[in-house]
């Protein structure tokens, strides 16, 4: 079915406000233990770490390999990263930066045990993202 196309404009659905809007996402990616996150990992848009009992520190990717990810991305592009924490005890996620990619407000925080966080990424020049702790 084709989004009907109004003024310039596309409207999801038939216009009905009480109507569920619905997306794909993909698969969760996942991380155990302390680990340099692959970009498939960080752009995929989640990532459920389970570091069991043990707390894991989890190295973002390059802001190279960020960029070859997301080839059309220009300056000023962002996106969203959710982190879902499933260890148990002690099992704290802190995530450290990388070459070209810069902690914007309080990114490299621990997502405590089996609570979430909400990142978002945004490109500031060629192989060059900054990431802010949004929630």
């Amino acid at each position: 079915m084709a989004l009907p196309n109004g003024a310039g404009g596309f409207q999801v659905g038939a216009g009905n406000r009480a109507e569920t809007i619905m997306g794909a996402f993909a698969a969760p990616q996942t991380a155990t233990s302390t680990a340099t996150l692959t970009a498939a990992q960080v752009v995929n848009g989640w990532l459920v770490a389970n570091p069991g009992t043990s707390a894991a520190t989890y190295t973002l990717p390059t802001g190279a390999a960020i960029d070859a990810a997301v080839p059309n991305a220009v300056i000023g592009s962002t996106f969203d990263w959710a982190v879902v924490n499933t260890g148990t005890s002690s099992g704290a996620v802190t995530l450290a930066v990388n070459t070209g990619v810069t902690d914007g407000g309080n990114a490299v925080v621990a997502v405590a045990v089996t609570t979430s966080a909400l990142f978002r990424f945004r490109k500031v020049a060629d192989s060059t993202f900054v990431v802010y702790k949004i929630a």
